[in-house]
């Protein structure tokens, strides 16, 4: 799928209709386990098409009704302007963190991805 499938800045044609690939991005985020996390590339690879950046756009037009926390940055810095919220998340579903040092600005943890990140094994049937 091209980026034509993605929708302009002006949203969608109809106000009830997704385009098909953010239907897409957001059933993969829908998939991703309580406590775990994928990267936004993560998410365009197991689409097999787009990239971080289609993705990210997709997640800030219509993630908010599926567990966007779920959907991350690589480096593992939680979402800026959300983060507070997203960590509430995190720690509920037990994601893993690496804690702030107290040196940190604002003392806000980051993501340990290499313990937290999903491969989406469990779900490989029937995916494309």
């Amino acid at each position: 799928m091209s980026q034509e499938s993605l929708p302009s800045d002006g949203g969608p044609e109809h106000p009830d209709a997704l385009p098909e690939y953010a239907e897409r991005v957001l059933e993969v985020t829908e998939l991703i386990p309580s406590g775990r996390v994928m990267t936004y590339g993560d998410v365009a690879e197991w689409l097999g098409e787009g990239g971080p950046r289609q993705v990210g756009r997709v997640m800030a037009l219509y993630g908010g009704a599926v567990p966007w926390w779920r959907v991350v940055r690589a480096d593992g810095v939680l979402l800026p302007g959300h983060e507070l919220r997203a960590l509430g998340h995190y720690r509920a579903e037990g994601t893993p963190l690496k804690e702030a040092g107290r040196a940190a600005e604002g003392h806000v943890p980051r993501l340990d991805m290499g313990r937290a990140r999903w491969d989406g094994g469990g779900y490989t049937e029937g995916h494309t």
